[in-house]
């Protein structure tokens, strides 16, 4: 494999294909905390609509916070044990992970938890990049359905790793299955979700036919609307509230017959997560028209709706940076990355439905793409199954 760093300076950058220490990138922590300072306006901004405030308005806040508020997931003592196909050691010798000083990994955690339980389930999981280096924000999709290794419990889908343990457990094992570290996470609940969205008087998002069909069939169905369809405009921009876009970000196609429905909607799970992107994207550009006084006016009720584990003290650098991260391209990524994952044979019923696992045919092929769309320089061969746009469109 062709070396990549420079003889001239060292490098940020290291190859994870190698069966050798990864090094750790971050020679200092107080760098950081520094980055973490300028860069948490973005998370806020795409989980909850607008994050930017003064000092001041810190101890009206009340986020909340996970038990566990340190940066440390402890995937830093696991490994990845290989797959039964593979011969390969994909072992993470003495844990340590890829990262960048000036790029940072969050996890995007949507929560299902009709059911009253300590962890539900993930129904979405996107890792957002802030990518300094480059001027971009990357948005990178985890299919739910993916057969992982999950530290302490064994192989699974990669979605059990939240019911088992929550947004700390769901961390650890992707650093440890896909070798890039995460830097924090947020999570958002179906109802907070809801409220997130009218908080910001609904979203416009471009729609087809389909996609307002299963919006109405499920908003019927639920018993959220009175009538049969509840959207009326032609495909096209719709104006969804709470409720409709969490149907939107949920719609995976309908099977005809599935639950007792008369229609028939195309669609899967990678569907899905597109919308999913798609939507965090909208959102995002949507608060370029927005100004600080504006943004400042929502806080009070966007904050308690979002589970993190950021601290107050990460953020009172951020509102004079939040316009320049406005500015910054879009670019998405999904994982399993397409011709590296294969449907298995096996198939189980949850809930009515009949689902697959998705098993990862070449993992460190996919380590090494999933690296290259978040650093870039890290390779330089190959192509990825990335859609980019701009933010400033």
């Amino acid at each position: 494999m062709p070396n990549y760093e420079k003889s001239s300076q060292k490098s940020n950058f290291v190859d994870i294909s190698s069966n050798k220490q990864i090094k750790k990138l971050y020679n200092k922590k107080g760098r950081l905390k520094r980055i973490l300072c300028l860069v948490f306006s973005m998370i806020f901004l795409i989980c909850g609509g607008g994050m930017l405030y003064y000092y001041s308005f810190l101890d009206t806040l009340n986020f909340k916070e996970l038990d566990d508020t340190s940066n440390n997931t402890a995937a830093t003592n696991s490994s990845v044990a290989p797959l039964e196909s593979d011969a390969t050691n994909l072992s993470l010798s003495e844990g340590e992970l890829l990262q960048n000083s000036k790029e940072l990994n969050v996890m995007l955690f949507g929560e299902d938890n009709s059911k009253g339980d300590k962890h539900g389930r993930s129904d979405t999981m996107i890792m957002m990049t802030i990518d300094n280096n480059h001027k971009k924000l990357k948005l990178t999709s985890f299919q739910r359905d993916t057969y992982v290794y999950i530290p302490g419990y064994g192989y699974d889908k990669l979605n059990a790793s939240y019911n088992y343990g929550g947004a700390k457990l769901s961390i650890q094992t992707i650093e440890a299955n896909f070798g890039i570290k995460v830097d924090r996470y947020a999570v958002v609940d179906f109802d907070s979700f809801k409220k997130i969205i009218d908080t910001l008087g609904g979203v416009d998002m471009e729609v087809t036919q389909d996609e307002i069909d299963y919006i109405n069939y499920q908003m019927y169905k639920n018993n959220q609307s009175e009538t049969r369809t509840t959207i009326t405009d032609a495909p096209g921009t719709v104006h969804l509230n709470g409720q409709e876009a969490l149907w939107y970000a949920r719609n995976r196609g309908l099977t005809k017959g599935e639950d007792g429905n008369e229609i028939g909607l195309d669609g899967d799970d990678w569907d899905r997560t597109s919308r999913q992107r798609k939507l965090l994207e909208t959102l995002f550009t949507s608060m370029k028209s927005a100004d600080l006084g504006q943004i400042v006016s929502i806080v009070s009720s966007v904050g308690p709706l979002v589970t993190t584990n950021l601290k107050k003290d990460e953020i009172t650098a951020l509102v004079s940076h939040a316009l320049t991260y406005l500015s910054y391209d879009v670019e998405q990524y999904y994982v399993p990355e397409e011709g590296l994952w294969y449907y298995d044979d096996h198939t189980e019923t949850w809930n009515g439905v009949i689902t697959s696992t998705i098993k990862i045919s070449d993992l460190e092929e996919q380590r090494k793409k999933f690296a290259s769309f978040v650093f870039e320089e890290l390779f330089t061969g190959g192509t990825s199954s990335k859609e980019t746009t701009s933010a400033s469109n």
